[in-house]
């Protein structure tokens, strides 16, 4: 920080920002400039968050050309699920607390801080244009999957089996009702979203939720094994591939502790499709392993990552059913929700995951 800059201050909504907060911010992360002016446009489909990219013009010195600023949704429904669910609490204390302890690329933060009393905060990040946000209704290859897997090793390696996690509040890590409140979620949510659905569903989903749905005590239970960070949404929308970086994973509103390989289950069986997955499953897992394997992991195998997996392929059906009945309904997010369901349930028959409950 120059000496006389005011600290930055929370800007809760796209509209509160101006040509003066823009520059306090730049010029604490060490840019000695002035804004003259800017463009906003909305980036992203974001279903409890807003993005929006700021192009800026300065009036002195040279700093990004944009940034890009995450707020809560405008959406009432929305804006409530991340409130009540601590996602924007979590996400700001994630790049405040854990970010610098872990090897996962993502954007780097220029300010984020939030109000925990009203929960109003602000994320002003690096703009990673020219990269492409990953697709979750088209999926992806084989090629983006390794990409993706790989970096995820770098997410959990480097605090696998810290049990200082539990000391972090916010990560709910000690919350002895955790479990259930998922089941609660489920038992709640399960009829209304069969409900609003059926018509869309395959029968693989249909018997696989009947499945996961007589054996669900054994399925929120958890995997036993070590802990470590998890995304939590580790899906290809919240992914960037290409410019500055091969791949940037965003949207950390709901970083937890738990079993690693769940969110390598999450992403392949919401990210691909069922044939080309069959087709490279087994080796992208390898891959995951063999990323892992670079960190202690206190004697853990690939059996066991294997059979963690198995056994977390459920989570993108899961999802689905509890996140499209909290969030605001929209019609690419119901399109969304019907890839992750079809997705992971076939995966979950495939592994045969029914048998691990």
């Amino acid at each position: 920080m120059s000496a006389g800059d005011e600290a930055p201050g929370i800007r809760s909504a796209p509209a509160d920002v101006d040509a003066a907060w823009l520059t306090r911010v730049l010029r604490n992360a060490g840019h000695d400039v002035v804004v003259a002016d800017f463009e906003r446009e909305n980036v992203g489909t974001g279903q409890v968050g807003q993005n929006v990219r700021f192009t800026l013009r300065y009036a002195e010195g040279k700093g990004p050309a944009s940034v890009v600023g995450k707020f809560a949704s405008e959406d009432p429904e929305s804006r409530q699920t991340g409130i009540a669910l601590l996602n924007y609490l979590r996400e700001v204390r994630f790049y405040q607390e854990l970010r610098p302890t872990l090897d996962i690329q993502t954007p780097e933060v220029l300010f984020t801080d939030i109000d925990p009393a009203t929960h109003a905060f602000v994320l002003l990040m690096e703009d990673l244009a020219p990269a492409v946000q990953g697709d979750q209704l088209a999926g992806c290859d084989a090629a983006a999957a390794e990409l993706a897997l790989t970096e995820l090793a770098r997410l959990h390696g480097p605090r696998w089996g810290d049990a200082r996690l539990f000391d972090v509040e916010w990560l709910g890590g000690s919350d002895p009702e955790a479990d259930g409140t998922v089941k609660g979620l489920w038992d709640t949510l399960r009829p209304a979203f069969l409900e609003r659905y059926r018509e869309r569903l395959e029968p693989v989903v249909l018997e696989c939720l009947a499945g996961l749905d007589a054996r669900f005590e054994g399925y929120a239970g958890g995997a036993e094994g070590p802990r470590t960070v998890t995304h939590g949404d580790y899906r290809l929308d919240n992914m960037l591939f290409g410019g500055p970086y091969p791949v940037a994973v965003v949207d950390w509103q709901s970083p937890a502790i738990g079993n690693g390989p769940a969110d390598a289950a999450y992403f392949m069986g919401t990210g691909m499709d069922p044939e080309p997955r069959r087709a490279c499953e087994r080796a992208l897992v390898e891959r995951y392993f063999e990323g892992l394997s670079a960190y202690a992991l206190e004697g853990y195998d690939f059996d066991a990552c294997w059979r963690d997996y198995r056994r977390a392929s459920f989570a993108g059906l899961v999802m689905a059913v509890i996140a499209s009945m909290i969030v605001g309904q929209t019609e690419r997010g119901d399109s969304m929700f019907m890839a992750m369901a079809h997705r992971s349930a076939a995966m979950a028959m495939d592994l045969d995951a029914l048998s691990l409950l």
